[in-house]
């Protein structure tokens, strides 16, 4: 296994046979970069990114619940990656899967989008625990990640032991061929040590950048190696004190610049170029960062506007506003299920969500005379932007 004599950050190639065919897999070489990342060309993106990080982190603090706008933030991410991979549910599907409430939804694409929700917040409760960013905490994400659905008999949990790869129909037609199975503790292992050795003098964005790519190239897992591979970015950056709450998500910026970020991936193996790369994330960080504030400023802005109306609609104003703290967290609602979770009767909550359609704050979805469920429009539509399925994916 002869190292590449021209440019050290390159990976080697190693042979393998399969079926009688030959084919070559991609090792990456470990991680830093040799030589290291020019930071004089990152500096500029890389305070960019901050800034907004911290733009976001302030407008955040201002909303009237931080959990709620954290767990819509989870459900938006959720959805976009698994987008990325082909999934075909939407921000609707999602949230009426996660409230019960399913009628016409694609349960198994909605049933991975909400598997990625739990594998996330299961990270980052284990981090509040004291449990460190590590390949036993990232290996228990992926179990519950690919638990039920189509991943179930993909070895949840467990690195691969067969060779996997990206485009094709077999290893020698492939686009890329990740390391062979014998390797990937080794590097996994490796990959671990980097994400914690506190000697190095890298930005904790850059570091997330390097990171990433590095997983993906790995590629550890038979499935769910994307998916996972971006929600790490997040937990790596709460566990490296830069985010104070998991408020960025770079999946959006991922799947709007899709083929770009492949083709980036592919640039550092085969050419090296971690800057292009790192260029690329920092700009993602801004642009997400940027519109996730300006979503908690329009969040802001609406709930007080709504709040005030709910306040000029006389005697029923006062378990309105219930319902409109409830449907911050369920935005689609059904009246039985809010009037169990309000403690209110049934007629007083019929009679309260009648006024709330009237007032124009609630829209009726189904067309049912029974059964009916109401959206919370506004603020739906505030979360869901760039939330649309892809048309095509590769």
């Amino acid at each position: 296994m002869a190292k590449n004599p021209t440019n050290a950050r390159l990976g080697t190639y190693v042979s393998r046979s399969t079926t009688g065919e030959t084919y070559k897999a991609y090792v990456p070489a470990p991680l830093p970069p040799v030589p290291p990342i020019d930071m004089d060309r990152l500096y500029k993106s890389a305070d960019q990114a901050m800034k907004a990080l911290g733009g976001v982190d302030a407008l955040a603090k201002m909303l009237p619940d931080i959990s709620l706008f954290l767990y819509m933030y989870v459900c938006k991410e959720a959805l976009v990656s698994s987008q990325i991979e082909g999934t075909q549910s939407s921000l609707s599907d999602l949230l009426l899967f996660e409230s019960d409430e399913t009628p016409g939804v694609p349960v198994d694409d909605v049933e991975e989008v909400s598997n990625y929700i739990a594998a996330l917040n299961h990270g980052l409760e284990r981090m509040k625990e004291g449990f460190p960013l590590s390949v036993r905490l990232i290996r228990e994400m992926h179990k519950i990640l690919l638990r039920g659905g189509r991943g179930s008999n993909k070895a949840p949990g467990e690195f691969r032991r067969s060779q996997n790869w990206i485009g094709g129909i077999r290893p020698s037609k492939a686009r890329f061929v990740p390391p062979p199975p014998e390797m990937v503790d080794d590097l996994m292992s490796d990959l671990e040590k980097f994400a914690h050795n506190e000697e190095l003098k890298l930005p904790a964005l850059v570091k997330a950048a390097l990171v990433h790519v590095q997983f993906e190239t790995i590629h550890p897992f038979l499935d769910g190696n994307g998916r996972l591979g971006r929600l790490l970015i997040t937990l790596l950056l709460c566990a490296d004190g830069v985010l104070a709450q998991p408020i960025l998500y770079l999946s959006l910026h991922f799947k709007e610049h899709r083929q770009l970020y492949y083709d980036l991936l592919q640039d550092v193996r085969i050419k090296g170029d971690w800057e292009r790369w790192c260029e690329f994330f920092l700009d993602g960080v801004t642009e997400t960062a940027t519109q996730a504030a300006n979503d908690a400023k329009k969040i802001i802005d609406l709930l007080e506007q709504d709040r005030l109306r709910i306040s000029q609609i006389g005697k029923a104003s006062k378990s309105a506003l219930k319902i409109h703290d409830y449907l911050l967290k369920k935005p689609y609602l059904s009246i039985t299920k809010a009037a169990v979770a309000l403690d209110i009767s049934v007629p007083s909550t019929t009679s309260t969500v009648t006024k709330l359609v009237e007032i124009g704050l609630l829209r009726e979805i189904t067309g049912n005379s029974r059964n009916r469920i109401f959206a919370y429009t506004a603020y739906l539509d505030i979360l869901a932007v760039g939330t649309e399925p892809l048309a095509h994916s590769n």
